[in-house]
């Protein structure tokens, strides 16, 4: 919508008033006129000045306003939509998603198949000293790094921050509470707020300190499970997710 200004210039002999529809016709006008004015040229100009940059100011903050306005009804019709949403729409496929190419989901598979296989030759090089580097939790970091890459619990941070944070939560509330039920319900509370205060959402962290609350074999390891096996093992599985994210990117079938 085009701003409208009215302006209006009294001659000097105080005759008729004119008015000019828009802010060109209207400095068009003012100056065409100035000549015949009492005051001397700068006057005139500060006066021009003033009298325009005041005039636009106030269309600028009056249109400013209507637009946050309409911003705030927009916002609050939306809201409203998202509430009536039926229920059952989180249990159907995200709508505007297209099918997955034979390259989105043979190079995701074959990385978490090469990932695996690695880690299984180091499990048998780890066997004599009585060590795995194989949990249950990389198998979920798997997922999340070859599947869904791009979203936050993929990122690097989110990753390291919550494995290594989890890990040593898990081995402080077995310390505490000793093998049960209330160590792992604490260790699982505790790992949940600390990724929250992190802002390091990484789902698969989650099960670190259950795992070795309930896996004797670890115990051994103390405060230095929160870098083995899980720590350890995301460096060769987040390496493995670069080669994985290339191929998709460029070896399209």
């Amino acid at each position: 919508m085009s701003t409208q200004f009215r302006a209006s210039y009294y001659q000097h002999n105080g005759s008729s008033i004119t008015t000019a529809p828009s802010l060109h016709s209207c400095s068009s006008f003012i100056i065409s006129k100035l000549p015949d004015h009492p005051l001397s040229g700068n006057k005139r100009s500060l006066v021009l000045g003033t009298s325009l940059s005041f005039n636009s100011n106030k269309e600028t903050t009056s249109v400013i306003r209507r637009r946050k306005r309409k911003n705030f009804e927009h916002g609050i019709v939306a809201s409203s939509s998202n509430v009536a949403a039926p229920i059952w729409e989180s249990w159907k496929p995200q709508k505007g998603s297209s099918n997955p190419s034979l390259s989105d989901i043979l190079w995701p598979s074959a990385g978490a198949f090469a990932a695996m296989a690695i880690l299984g030759k180091m499990d048998q090089i780890l066997a004599p000293k009585g060590f795995s580097i194989t949990i249950a939790p990389l198998g979920a970091v798997c997922a999340v790094l070859f599947a869904t890459p791009s979203t936050p619990a993929a990122r690097k941070y989110n990753v390291f921050m919550s494995q290594i944070g989890c890990a040593a939560i898990g081995v402080l509330a077995f310390s505490i509470f000793g093998p049960g039920w209330l160590a792992r319900s604490a260790g699982l509370a505790a790992s949940i707020a600390f990724m929250i205060y992190a802002r390091a959402p990484h789902p698969p962290a989650a099960s670190l300190p259950i795992l070795f609350i309930d896996g004797v074999k670890l115990h051994s390891l103390n405060f230095w499970y929160a870098l083995f096996p899980g720590a350890a093992g995301c460096i060769i599985l987040c390496l493995i997710q670069e080669i994985v994210c290339y191929l998709k990117d460029n070896v399209k079938f």
